[in-house]
């Protein structure tokens, strides 16, 4: 069960955000300009630990990401990413709103100041 029910529509609020589904690894992902910034899935039965638990997983800055996993047991380590710079959210769980619209407007950030000059311009992130 998603207690979330407003996150994909925040998500895809984000300026440029777009969503296609990458059917080998059965995620729905968001995207901006080509770049991942937030993916949703629910991993199969050889996941133990994750099986049948949908999942958001978000970029995280490395000194934010422990603090999260420490103080909300919904938070782990990013599923299929790279475990230092990516956290995964169970959407079954008990993460406060704010704080899961605060780590999607991290990973979105994060993402995004890759982006050129220009393409943040054009997305209007910068004036």
């Amino acid at each position: 069960m998603n207690r979330y029910p407003w996150l994909d529509g925040y998500l895809m609020d984000r300026p440029g955000a777009e969503q296609d589904y990458k059917l080998e690894w059965q995620w729905q992902r968001y995207l901006v300009r080509g770049r991942m910034f937030a993916a949703v899935c629910t991993p199969g039965a050889e996941h133990k630990l994750h099986a049948g638990r949908t999942m958001i997983i978000l970029k995280c800055d490395p000194r934010l990401a422990e603090a999260f996993r420490a103080q909300y047991p919904d938070v782990v380590p990013g599923f299929y990413s790279d475990k230092k710079t990516w956290n995964s959210v169970y959407l079954d769980g008990q993460v406060p709103d704010q704080i899961l619209r605060d780590m999607c407007d991290m990973s979105y950030a994060l993402v995004t100041a890759k982006l050129t000059k220009t393409v943040r311009r054009e997305l209007g992130l910068i004036p």
